[in-house]
């Protein structure tokens, strides 16, 4: 995922950059293209403008010399008189009505264009190398000679290739600059998924109390508080794990202990009738693969259904699980109440309360322990107790971390505390010395009876 996160950071920017310049690309070439064909038809447009003005000035100088039939001399340009036309290279030649060259620079006989201007107002184009003008030179009704104006078309084209060179210079920078806004763009868009990476990886290494920042960017902020929850489930997970594992090995410790010392007892007794020292076994197993069922109905977070409890069973699996434990140690068991108020509960959830209290009585306790059940008004109370104490101030609920001489009985006690609140019930210390806890349940009272109208006193 870590990987994934770090490799999709990067692709991303890759891929704003190249969206951002690839976008620039895409506006200069659509508006770019149509607009050098504009300024090139605006270049050939100004150059036949100037061609046009040349040979104006030219046929307002030549028309009289033409009108009397004299050779016109064209006065040299001087320098700097043509300092706004955009051609300074033209050439002009003027034609005779029958289409000789009589003055200038020019074909000697006349071409296309001057043959054309002689029959029409104008005429241009280009010739070979050059774009050429030629306009007729009229004096009152009569044609008395053409103007031919020309340049070389390598000057228009060299004209339009700076201005093209000025636009694709322009272009570039415009490129240029997407691609720096892009790259801003991508790391302030990839900076989140960045974060978003170390948080990840903080998480693959265990640190579950790792959040993801937010950015106020909807899709990266979604992104993140999956990875906040998923970060709360697996710690969750992990925790109830851990949880499961002590409350297992706590709880699994008193059937196991139970099973061996019935066959420690066994073979301390070779004569004994071993049949009976196998049922006792198998009567210990069961007992066991009924703990861990419920263990693991616990780490799944699943709950038995609940039905009166049967007091009277449940206390015979008590008399035959501890009896022996409790009696190999010196120690008695006493069980009473059996008939007690009845409640509803699951049995599984209160015969693991009952081991945890036996077991806490059993291993820190002294003397006598004693399982009582009676009526306390709407609930059903079952008390354990022994002839230990516990020191004043101390919370038995609260986990201790064990050492040689003590072990923590915190652990079981958390788990029967919260066994009993998920079926309803409450667990407590209602007396440090001698220590007795109890477990209340709520009762099921039953229904009165109705009397039948003919059994009415």
């Amino acid at each position: 995922m870590i990987l994934f996160l770090v490799g999709h950071t990067l692709s991303v920017r890759r891929r704003i950059v190249t969206l951002t310049v690839l976008a620039a690309v895409l506006a200069i070439t659509l508006f770019g293209v149509p607009l050098a064909l504009a300024v090139a038809k605006f270049h050939e447009s100004m150059s036949t403008h100037d061609l046009e003005r040349a040979a104006d000035n030219v046929a307002l100088e030549v028309t009289g010399d033409l009108a009397n039939g004299r050779i016109p001399e064209l006065r040299p340009t001087p320098a700097g008189e043509e300092g706004e036309d955009r051609i300074r290279d033209i050439a002009i030649g003027v034609y005779s009505p029958t289409g000789r060259l009589i003055a200038g620079e020019g074909p000697p006989h006349a071409d296309d264009f001057v043959r054309s201007a002689r029959d029409t107002d104008r005429a241009n184009g280009i010739a070979g190398d050059e774009v050429v003008l030629a306009e007729p030179v009229v004096s009152g009704a009569s044609v008395v000679g053409v103007i031919r104006a020309a340049h070389p078309r390598s000057e228009l084209d060299d004209m339009i290739r700076v201005t093209w060179l000025k636009m694709a210079g322009l272009g570039g920078i415009a490129i240029g600059a997407s691609w720096l806004i892009g790259l801003r763009i991508s790391a302030r868009l990839a900076r989140p998924l960045e974060d978003l990476a170390v948080t990840a990886e903080r998480l693959g290494e265990g640190d579950f109390t790792v959040r993801a920042r937010r950015t106020g960017v909807r899709e990266i902020d979604q992104v993140a508080e999956a990875l906040d929850v998923t970060s709360e489930r697996i710690g969750e997970t992990l925790e109830r794990e851990r949880t499961f594992s002590s409350d297992a090995s706590h709880q699994l410790r008193t059937p196991l202990t139970g099973l061996r010392l019935q066959l420690e007892a066994a073979l301390e007794s070779p004569g004994s009738d071993p049949y009976a020292t196998i049922r006792d076994g198998i009567a210990s197993a069961d007992r066991l693969e009924r703990t861990i069922d419920d263990l693991l109905a616990l780490a799944k977070q699943t709950r038995a259904p609940r039905s009166l409890l049967d007091l009277g069973k449940l206390f015979e699996e008590v008399r035959q699980t501890w009896h022996g434990l409790l009696a190999g140690r010196g120690r008695a068991l006493r069980i009473s109440g059996r008939e007690a108020l009845p409640a509803r509960a699951a049995d599984a959830a209160v015969r693991q309360v009952l081991a945890v209290l036996l077991d806490n009585a059993a291993t820190h306790g002294t003397g006598t322990v004693t399982v009582l059940a009676r009526d306390a008004g709407d609930a059903l109370a079952i008390d354990v107790s022994d002839e230990g104490a516990i020191a004043g101030g101390s919370d038995p609920f609260v986990t201790r971390e064990a050492t040689e001489e003590r072990e923590g009985n915190g652990i079981g006690l958390r788990l029967a505390r919260s066994l009993a609140e998920a079926e309803g019930g409450r667990l407590r210390l209602t007396s440090p010395s001698p220590t007795t806890f109890t477990l209340l349940l709520p009762a099921e009272r039953p229904a009165p009876r109705e009397e039948g109208p003919g059994l009415a006193s």
